[in-house]
């Protein structure tokens, strides 16, 4: 039975690696070296002329007119062209992308300057000493009842005073 399994194996390896397992078993190798076996010839198959009309073609696709030729050159200075246009376009946006950068930082350094100046300058502010002075030096009043007017607007962006009419 382990000899069948054996056998089953071996065969199964054999297809798998392309060796035939009943020629393998009947070589025998004499000696500690192997045997110099002849490497199979393959035949190579004769080559064949082609027809005439084939060889025409062949030539004829081989050969470039000036017609053809001039046209690659003007595709490929048209190319050279677009592809240096393409990239001092690229560069020039580099640029103009960097400058907007530094006046975005510029901007922003400058509103947070002008922030630190305003609350600088409102926290210096005595509305008390100002009301003093206005009331007291300058002779200011509050204003009275009757001379208030309030006047309705729709557009809320400014109003045009036509006429007085308290006069």
């Amino acid at each position: 039975m382990s000899r069948n399994r054996r056998n089953y194996n071996r065969t199964a390896y054999d297809k798998r690696n392309g060796t035939d397992s009943k020629r393998a078993d009947h070589i025998y190798i004499y000696g500690n070296t192997a045997r110099r076996l002849e490497p199979q010839r393959r035949q190579e198959a004769p080559v064949k002329k082609p027809h005439h009309e084939v060889r025409k073609n062949r030539d004829k696709a081989r050969h470039m007119s000036a017609g053809y030729v001039v046209f690659l050159t003007v595709a490929l200075c048209a190319a050279a062209y677009i592809l240096v246009n393409y990239v001092q376009l690229r560069a020039a946006l580099t640029n103009l992308t960097e400058d907007v950068a530094s006046k975005e930082s510029m901007l922003n350094y400058l509103k947070v300057s002008n922030d630190e100046d305003y609350n600088r300058i409102i926290s210096s502010i005595d509305l008390e000493e100002i009301k003093r002075i206005a009331l007291g030096e300058l002779g200011m009043i509050y204003a009275g009842e009757g001379q208030i007017v309030e006047y309705e607007n729709e557009s809320r962006d400014y109003m045009r005073q036509v006429s007085d009419e308290n006069q």
